[in-house]
């Protein structure tokens, strides 16, 4: 397992990339952190490079540019409301697998974490499209010969104080997380213990290949 890692992070404009981003660029066992997105993000730190890339259908221009790195961090996604199925999966399934196969190319020594949801259904033959799609997701990513891949399936999300990209309805809803957190302990957690967990899971593993809330919270909290 490295002492040290070099991060790929996809989503950093969003809310839980740039959270995901925000832990990285603290953390004494980061080193470095490249950022991949469609627009500038406005981010500058020392370990910080950015990529802008338009098409990410096609990363395999981007290919030379993704050696050296021992993680990624798929922090990019959508929802599924008011999408269909078709739409929803090249936007999740095709779009991810594209991404992890341009990189496991590059860099098979990556461990790949590959954030999906709470309610995921691993056999993907539920109800529900959007938990079948992200199932299809994880274990198809789950095949690809990276040193490791991980699943992050967190619930709702506490946001980080002070970040830019956080969703303005989360200003009525913070003040419940300690009463969220009590009632519903298998499906609340934070954004910085995410980017905790993911970061001490790609430095030195763990046990489980999906890991639920529980698994995120008991990773990032201990010594």
């Amino acid at each position: 397992m490295p002492d040290k890692i070099r991060v790929i992070i996809t989503g950093a404009t969003g809310m839980v990339g740039e959270g995901v981003l925000h832990e990285c660029l603290q953390h004494p066992a980061v080193e470095a952190v490249l950022i991949i997105n469609r627009k500038p993000s406005g981010f500058s730190h020392p370990k910080l490079k950015e990529i802008i890339h338009e098409d990410f259908y096609n990363l395999t221009p981007l290919a030379a540019e993704l050696t050296g790195y021992n993680a990624c961090f798929f922090c990019l996604g959508v929802s599924a409301i008011g999408k269909d199925e078709v739409t929803y999966y090249k936007l999740t399934h095709t779009l991810t697998l594209h991404a992890a196969e341009v990189m496991c190319k590059a860099s098979p020594e990556i461990a790949f974490c590959y954030i999906s949801g709470s309610g995921t259904d691993s056999s993907e033959h539920g109800r529900a499209m959007w938990a079948r799609v992200k199932g299809k997701t994880e274990n198809d990513l789950m095949r690809l010969p990276f040193r490791q891949v991980y699943a992050f399936r967190p619930g709702y999300l506490h946001p980080t104080k002070g970040l830019k990209n956080v969703k303005p309805y989360y200003k009525y809803l913070s003040w419940m997380f300690p009463f969220f957190r009590a009632l519903f302990p298998s499906f609340v957690g934070t954004l910085a213990e995410l980017g905790q967990a993911m970061i001490k899971v790609a430095q030195h593993g763990y046990s489980k290949k999906v890991l639920e809330v529980k698994d995120i919270y008991k990773v990032a909290n201990e010594a």
